[in-house]
């Protein structure tokens, strides 16, 4: 399998899927699963070089603004969700992680737990659950850091600054997180 036909793969799901999160992990689980161990594992690589990619500190700050707050494991999410959207989403956010202001946002579907689980369970299923086909995580995301602070975030993110701030406070830096609902628990 080569990157061309991950993507469209990939853009099938979600287009498919009209925006259910769950439907697009069930689409995606199931083509993987049914594929063989060559090129699941084909798959699989494509997946973990996509999500590698993406792991730049220009997307996480992207994220912390957008959400109110970002840590590494809502990162990986968001990082996979972003994949599952296809490759024009992925390559536009990936040059200008500002641009995403300009994206409807659904935190349901931006910060999906469930993507990953879903490639991961379906290349096990396709090739067996004691073969590794993981690409290494770098140490580090890619890029310049950024402080945690309204001023840099501000600047270095105008657009999204501008759709999210209201989540922000603005005394001395501080952020509000967003209270999630009661029944998100869960």
């Amino acid at each position: 399998m080569g990157i061309d036909e991950f993507w469209k793969l990939i853009g099938d799901a979600h287009q498919r899927s009209q925006g259910d999160m769950d439907r697009k992990c069930e689409l995606v689980q199931k083509a993987v699963e049914s594929m063989s161990p060559g090129t699941a594992a084909a798959f699989s690589t494509h997946f973990d070089e996509s999500m590698n990619r993406a792991y730049t500190w220009g997307l996480w700050g992207a994220a912390y603004v957008i959400r109110g707050g970002c840590g590494d494991d809502t990162f990986s999410d968001f990082r996979a969700s972003l994949v599952s959207r296809g490759q024009t989403a992925f390559e536009k956010a990936v040059a200008d992680p500002d641009s995403l202001a300009s994206e409807t946002y659904d935190e349901d579907a931006w910060f999906y737990e469930g993507f990953e689980y879903a490639v991961r369970e379906g290349v096990v299923v396709a090739i067996s659950p004691h073969e590794s086909t993981g690409v290494p995580v770098p140490d580090e995301p890619i890029g310049e850091p950024w402080e945690e602070s309204v001023e840099v975030l501000k600047e270095r993110y105008p657009l999204l600054w501008a759709k999210y701030e209201k989540m922000w406070a603005a005394q001395s830096g501080a952020h509000i997180e967003k209270p999630k609902p009661w029944w998100k628990f869960w």
